[in-house]
């Protein structure tokens, strides 16, 4: 049997014949992207707002269609009813639901009122130089605890207190200063704690609008009251917006301020949810008060939202915007 010899020719043929599986590209990254990319960086975010915000409230609104079994017990959803809502709308609830909303709009207002000139006098009047000490003044009351801030304007609004014994030394009073744990003293201690929070988002707009326009507005015959009114405050807007936000949503749910400053007379509703869950442990009421004063703020902010691009609308017709 003879076999016949491969020629040098048919040898390389084989030998550089391609490979008939062919390699598919790889993703780069591949899952190793998607943990550890650029989408990772979010995750403290959505953490912080998936633990600290969503399963609570959700937690809230599940124990609002619970119950109080006995005595001893703080809720039970084995049996899940609307029946907490109507306990939880109760005179006195919706008669000191009314008052928290009273406090929390006038506090806003008067945070937007004191905060709106200090902030443009922060931001344009103020030296670079100095404007990181003076921001420094405005956050370092912040930074202390807010029940030992709260004790402080306690102190101070005391019959028998500083501010009490100077206004008698003026001459300003006949008596005592009576107003502490009344609703009057609420208020000044609501301005006080979330003055902060308007200051800063004011400040920033201001700043970020720009000495450019204000110039170019003087230069085209603008005054100062014009050139505020039709570029500085229509520019600062965003920064309006998100103090008002900060301001009145933290301050509708205030129970520390109402407690130590309003006694009976000053109450708010953070007081009324705090007592269910605390000392009456009917967490089942308490959580169904809670999601009532989470939707109505929510129905009260969606109000000013409302109320603001109307009158952005009419002062764009009126063409007191638009220089």
């Amino acid at each position: 049997m003879s076999t016949q010899a491969a020629t040098p020719n048919e040898k390389d043929s084989t030998t550089q014949r391609p490979s008939r599986k062919t390699q598919r590209p790889t993703k780069p990254g591949g899952m190793s992207a998607k943990f550890f990319g650029a989408s990772a960086l979010s995750f403290p975010t959505w953490a912080y707002a998936l633990f600290f915000f969503i399963i609570p409230v959700a937690l809230v609104i599940f124990y609002s269609f619970g119950y109080k079994p006995d005595e001893f017990t703080a809720v039970a959803t084995d049996k899940l009813s609307f029946g907490r809502y109507p306990d939880a709308m109760s005179a006195s609830f919706v008669s000191t639901f009314f008052a928290t909303l009273r406090i929390s709009i006038v506090g806003t207002i008067l945070c937007l009122i004191i905060a709106l000139p200090f902030a443009y006098w922060l931001a344009i009047k103020v030296s670079p130089a100095r404007r990181s000490l003076a921001l420094a003044l405005v956050m370092v009351p912040f930074w202390t605890n807010f029940l030992v801030r709260t004790l402080g304007w306690q102190i101070m609004l005391s019959p028998d207190g500083f501010l009490s014994n100077w206004m008698q030394g003026l001459g300003m009073l006949d008596g005592p200063l009576d107003i502490l744990y009344t609703r009057t003293a609420v208020q000044i201690g609501v301005v006080y704690n979330y003055l902060p929070l308007m200051i800063l988002p004011l400040f920033v707009a201001i700043d970020s609008a720009g000495q450019k326009l204000r110039e170019a507005s003087y230069d085209l015959g603008a005054g100062k009251v014009t050139t505020f009114l039709r570029v500085t405050l229509p520019m600062a807007m965003p920064g309006v917006v998100s103090g008002c936000l900060l301001v009145f949503i933290p301050l509708n749910g205030d129970y520390v301020t109402a407690t130590v400053l309003g006694g009976a007379s000053g109450s708010m509703v953070g007081q009324l949810i705090a007592n269910q869950f605390n000392t009456a442990q009917n967490w089942a009421v308490g959580a169904a008060m809670a999601v009532i004063l989470i939707l109505a703020t929510l129905v009260v902010v969606g109000v000013g939202f409302g109320l603001l691009k109307l009158g952005q609308a009419i002062a764009a017709k009126l063409s007191l915007i638009h220089i």
